[in-house]
Parts: C-alpha cells; sequence; structure tokens
C-alpha cells in the first residue's frame, strides 16, 4: 500500500508538543507515538490536508497560513494492519493554543479504535518517553527549528537524520 501524508508538529508557547499515541489492532501490545497528520485525500494539497487532519485529530482549527513549511519530508517503510505500507510524509509545523480543548469529535470509526490519547509534552520529558517516537529523532528536529526556520524543507532518513 503507498498514500501520501501530511504531518504536522503542533507546538505551544512554552515549546511542548501535541502527540498522539496509537496502536494496531494486529500488535495491541505495541503502541507508540506520533505527530498529527494523515493521508491525502484525492486531489487534495499537503497543506489543505494538514489544515483538514488537524481540525479533524484534534479540534483546532487552524488557517493555511498558520502552518510553517514544509520543514521536512519522509518516506515511512512500516507495516499495519497486516499490510506492508510506504507513506511519503509532509511535515509541517504549527503554534497553537494550548488552552484551546481538544476533542475527539472528528476521529472516524477507526482513528477511535486506534488512537488511545493525546497528550502535550516538553521537549525533555518526549525525549525520556520508552515507547516509540514517530519521527525518529523529533525531539532534536523540533529543538532546532525552535530558533527560527530557514526555509529550506530538509528530508529525514528511517534514523531521523536530515540530508
Amino acid at each position: 500500500m503507498f498514500r501520501r501524508a501530511a504531518r504536522v508538529i503542533l507546538l505551544d508557547a512554552a515549546d511542548r508538543v501535541l502527540m498522539v499515541r496509537g496502536h494496531d489492532h494486529d500488535l495491541p501490545s505495541r503502541s507508540w507515538w506520533f505527530t498529527v497528520g494523515g493521508g491525502l485525500d484525492a486531489g487534495e494539497t499537503s497543506r489543505a490536508a494538514a489544515v483538514r487532519e488537524v481540525r479533524e485529530e484534534t479540534g483546532l482549527v487552524l488557517g493555511g497560513d498558520a502552518l510553517v513549511g514544509p520543514v521536512f519530508t519522509r518516506a515511512a517503510i512500516f507495516d499495519f494492519a497486516a499490510q506492508h505500507c510506504r507513506q511519503d510524509e509532509d511535515l509541517f509545523m504549527a503554534r497553537v493554543d494550548a488552552h484551546a480543548p481538544l476533542t475527539r469529535a472528528g476521529w472516524t470509526a477507526l482513528e477511535g479504535d486506534l488512537l488511545d490519547e493525546m497528550r502535550w509534552f516538553d521537549l525533555d520529558e518526549l525525549a525520556r518517553v520508552e515507547l516509540e517516537v514517530f519521527p525518529v529523532g523529533l525531539v532534536g528536529l523540533v529543538r532546532s527549528l525552535l530558533t527560527g526556520w530557514d526555509g529550506v524543507t530538509r528530508h529525514l532518513d528511517e534514523t531521523g537524520a536530515t540530508g
């Protein structure tokens, strides 16, 4: 299976990042943290998909101009729901109000089954998380953006290194 996706590194004023924890039905004992986002609909741009996914997964409404980037791209290869998947991703960054209420109202039935929680992490806390975090190396990637984005979209390899 192949799909294109858009993800968003959502940061609050304290540089905390909003993460989602999910699991796979085929391996319910394994769960991981990841950034908000998902697949592009037919004819949709990655920027439009990023805005839509933030709204659907969190209830937060962003304008397209609130997104910075894409700051990174990545080709993720993984097994999910007994399928071998490749997902080409554009990762954006946006600042949001951490006090705005988060809602699951826009989750699909599948998301309701597979997504377990949303949570704000400060970067030091996220660095200590024992579960897998995607993209790999997210804490360092976010730290590199805190002083500002230089306008260059960098591609992440499977280790989280930029090239």
